[in-house]
């Protein structure tokens, strides 16, 4: 009877707990695992890697799935470097590399795709992947390496290559291509493997236009002071890359009817310690500098006052002694100048203005580690990869009472004719380029506030 009766209340009870589950269960599509992040793996290649007594003309590489080839023209590498690029492409699990350059007989070729092979679902890549081979008997196994800095910031720039020549001659880097090429990473080093013994020259370039040739002063530019002698695993001093030159900003022309200008001093506080400036949107002629006055706020003339253009004549530079949190007012002739179409302003103005007060600036104190004076260090404070500020330093100490506010980096230089700037370099008179180092820590000033820091300074190479 016990088993009827729960038979009975089994099905009575099934349709309920089918119409609840029902209402909650949901579709959900299945999931596809983790996401694949494993670039292809080379299987095999025909010829076989190291290849020697190579004659041919096509290499085959083979992975383990299927493959495509990105970006080849930025990433192939041959060494030694062919009149022609290899023709590349790929199809389905394989990569066909086809030679267009006869082959010099007993070398050691490198062909180096960089990261142009990655898979096609997940464009993994595999990263600064070589094929080598040689026309002789054996595989040249020297290897030389070295580091590049941007002498002028003391940073790395990873689009520069590094060039190696056989040819000796200090003119075979400004007309001939290089047998040897090798790209930076990311802390500026590199490394040439499969040499033959021997002396080489070597140098840095920022090859803008892809010649491959040192055929412009603006281009970022080292070169080492010797040749290096490659007898084994060979290690270079430091290479510091310069432009001789700099580059001048491209602008378009554009035809301005008026005279005008503007003024930091128009929306902030004008700083104590450095000049206020006039900004003209053309440049100055026939500037009379009596028809500039700085006064109070009671119409005083302050008479310790020194007006001057800058080299644009685009920027007037007003120098004096500013007193702290004081009102002063700037009177601008309209006739003071004309631009060089002979165009003035079109009325006399006022600028009205005040100063920063102590309470708008830090105060910093820094201490210095592996001092010396004899390096003649300047000490360079960095905003936006431009210098806002430097100070030759005297002692391991140094501070400043009235200190911008901000988030600074820091720089040395070891400044060696003492002229309290950086120098370029000049490779026709063989002259290196003054270095500057980059201070890993950051300086962060607020206002009112006083900053103590140790530093340790890096040491030149």
């Amino acid at each position: 009877m016990k088993r009827l009766l729960f038979f009975l209340l089994s099905i009575l009870l099934i349709p309920k707990i089918i119409v609840l589950t029902s209402g909650c269960a949901q579709i959900m599509a299945p999931t596809g695992g983790p996401r694949d992040t494993l670039p292809p793996v080379l299987v095999s290649t025909n010829p076989k890697q190291p290849a020697t007594n190579f004659t041919g003309n096509r290499i085959n590489l083979y992975f383990d799935e299927y493959v495509e080839i990105r970006d080849i023209q930025q990433n192939l590498l041959v060494s030694p470097a062919p009149k022609f690029n290899p023709y590349i492409d790929s199809k389905l699990k394989s990569v066909t590399i086809r030679l267009r350059d006869t082959l010099e007989p007993n070398t050691t070729y490198t062909i180096n795709l960089g990261n142009a092979i990655r898979d096609i679902n997940e464009s993994n890549a595999i990263k600064n992947f070589s094929y080598v081979f040689s026309t002789g008997s054996t595989i040249d196994s020297l290897s030389f390496s070295g580091n590049v800095q941007v002498a002028e910031s003391g940073k790395v720039d990873s689009t520069l290559i590094v060039l190696l020549y056989k040819n000796l001659d200090d003119s075979a880097v400004l007309t001939q291509k290089p047998k040897y090429i090798a790209r930076l990473d990311g802390t500026g080093n590199f490394t040439f493997q499969n040499l033959s013994a021997g002396e080489y020259k070597v140098y840095a370039l920022k090859d803008i236009d892809g010649s491959r040739t040192y055929n412009s002063k603006t281009e970022l530019f080292a070169f080492a002071d010797s040749t290096v002698k490659v007898t084994g695993n060979t290690s270079l001093f430091s290479l510091y890359a310069y432009a001789e030159e700099k580059e001048v900003p491209k602008t378009t022309a554009t035809v301005e009817k008026t005279l005008r200008y503007t003024s930091k001093a128009f929306t902030q506080k004008q700083d104590v310690l450095t000049d206020l400036v006039i900004e003209f949107n053309k440049p100055l002629k026939n500037i009379d500098k009596q028809k500039i006055l700085l006064t109070d706020t009671l119409n005083n003339i302050i008479k310790d006052v020194v007006i001057t253009a800058d080299s644009t004549n685009k920027n007037i530079l007003i120098k004096t002694k500013w007193a702290q949190n004081s009102d002063y007012k700037l009177v601008i002739a309209k006739d003071f100048a004309t631009d060089t179409t002979g165009l003035s302003l079109a009325k006399s103005d006022t600028i009205r203005f005040k100063t920063k007060g102590e309470t708008d600036y830090g105060t910093v104190r820094l201490k210095f580690k592996n001092f010396d004076k004899n390096k003649n260090p300047v000490l360079q404070f960095v905003q936006n990869e431009a210098i806002v500020s430097s100070y030759p330093l005297t002692s391991e100490a140094w501070s400043a009472a009235l200190f911008n506010p901000g988030e600074y980096e820091m720089r040395i230089l070891y400044d060696e004719n003492k002229n309290g700037v950086w120098d370029t370099g000049n490779f026709d008179r063989k002259r290196q380029p003054e270095k500057v180092y980059s201070i890993s820590q950051k300086l962060s000033v607020r206002e009112n506030f006083e900053k103590d820091v140790d530093i340790e300074l890096p040491l030149p190479r």
